[in-house]
């Protein structure tokens, strides 16, 4: 086992990485900018390490001053968390060659399920349904509008190199494609120096449904059943729950297999997350995968009885799992409570934090970096903390997480949490009869 973890990372999900750490009697090294000095994660670490200003390209992403840091701390491993470097295959060879082990897969694991045309493609080898769409790479627009008309309107281009609901434009008739088509590229180009787009055809409607896997280095594979995250706005996840309340016993079987069968092809190691959509018919699509924790992994944990960081660790240092998969109990739901103010088009709200009291009681939890008196830098994604709840069913946890928002008060910015609240009195949310459209439906609505 690891005796020393730098935690590549800030925030909530490096202070969950913590925790874990100290329960399998590893000592941690924080990383922080100077914007994050006062961050809780620097202060529960066992070392913390300076590396850089406030920019995340200069300090987050700042790849020589990361494993400079492990190597002046003697850190033995890096977890890189969600974002930033977590899915960044040179990094994760840089560590290789630099006698540290990245939590995580393989650089060429990372560059090969990172393409998504390429993901789609090994995949449908594999007999992993697949959205119909082109085999690798949209070179032109006439290439483009051939392939749009052989599949029909509506499609969707996407950024091969994409992520994180960036670089992806819906086309509904051939009008509008050269222009999408060329923003698109220029968008990937910018966002992930990467100017590559394929197209796939747009689904109408949608459920967006993942599910969560583990492989170990005995060449098992497990799946943790599936997260429901089609509460979204512009491809960003707001709430999601465990189970999906589409997915029944069949259905969760088939999707856990395709999971499993898509992993093993390629020999994955570590958590990962294979993302699919979900029709109207109950029909499944590969949409991609991530190879990383994700930021909602905490409601698989509530269902499953796991701690899926404590896993992802075990299994980076060649050890057994040691929990098992089984049947999920209960049900769960995460509400992402981000600084931004739903009243204008969700805009970021950075500022002091002036009063701040969390929610309790059985079947809560938080997970959070702040405090009263925090300062939110306006530096780095905009979220506060995640209220994870846990009832007996659905309907329970529904109200479970309306009575944990009434108590959850942050004073002096602006928050998500009175348009959470909102949305678990929508008759639509609390029926389980809703898409991935269900908040542009929801904010036009209102």
């Amino acid at each position: 086992m690891f005796k020393k973890i730098l935690i590549a990372n800030r925030g909530e999900i490096a202070l969950r990485i913590i925790r874990s750490c100290k329960e399998l009697g590893i000592k941690t090294v924080a990383v922080y900018s100077l914007a994050d000095r006062d961050s809780l994660h620097v202060t529960f670490a066992d070392e913390a390490v300076c590396i850089g200003p406030a920019s995340a390209k200069e300090s987050y992403l700042k790849v020589p001053n990361i494993i400079s840091a492990a190597l002046i701390t003697g850190a033995e491993a890096i977890h890189p968390g969600y974002g930033f470097l977590s899915e960044n295959a040179e990094f994760s060879e840089i560590c290789k060659e630099s006698g540290i082990k990245f939590i995580g897969p393989e650089s060429e694991m990372i560059t090969a399920m990172g393409n998504k045309a390429f993901a789609k493609e090994t995949m449908k080898k594999n007999g992993v349904p697949v959205i119909p769409g082109s085999n690798g790479i949209i070179e032109d627009v006439a290439t483009a509008q051939n392939f749009a008309k052989e599949i029909g309107y509506p499609i969707i281009i996407k950024a091969s190199a994409g992520g994180g609901g960036k670089g992806m434009r819906i086309v509904w008739e051939e009008s509008e494609l050269e222009s999408a088509f060329n923003i698109t590229r220029s968008e990937s180009e910018a966002s992930f120096a990467n100017p590559d787009v394929y197209i796939e055809k747009y689904l109408e409607n949608p459920r967006h449904v993942e599910v969560q896997i583990l492989g170990d280095t005995f060449g098992n594979v497990y799946c943790y059943g599936e997260r429901d995250c089609s509460v979204q706005r512009r491809h960003q996840k707001l709430i999601e729950e465990s189970p999906s309340s589409i997915i029944d016993e069949e259905l969760r079987k088939k999707m856990g297999e395709a999971a499993i069968l898509g992993a093993q092809s390629v020999n994955y190691e570590g958590v990962g997350t294979f993302e699919f959509l979900v029709d109207a018919h109950k029909n499944f699509y590969f949409m991609e995968m991530n190879t990383r924790i994700q930021v909602e992994h905490a409601v698989t944990e509530m269902v499953y009885d796991v701690d899926l960081i404590r896993q992802q660790i075990l299994v980076a240092a060649g050890k057994k799992v040691e929990t098992l998969p089984r049947k999920p109990l209960g049900h769960s739901m995460e509400f992402r409570i981000n600084a931004e103010d739903p009243e204008h088009n969700f805009r970021p709200s950075p500022g002091r934090i002036e009063s701040l009291h969390y929610p309790g009681g059985f079947g809560v939890r938080i997970d959070s970096h702040i405090y009263q008196s925090y300062q939110v830098p306006p530096f780095y994604d905009s979220l506060l903390a995640k209220l994870i709840v846990w009832g007996k069913t659905r309907s329970h946890a529904i109200a479970r997480g309306k009575r944990a928002l009434e108590e959850f008060t942050i004073e002096g910015l602006k928050t998500t949490i009175p348009f959470h609240l909102k949305v678990l009195e929508d008759e639509r949310f609390v029926s389980g009869k809703f898409d991935t459209g269900f908040i542009d439906n929801f904010l036009t609505q209102k």
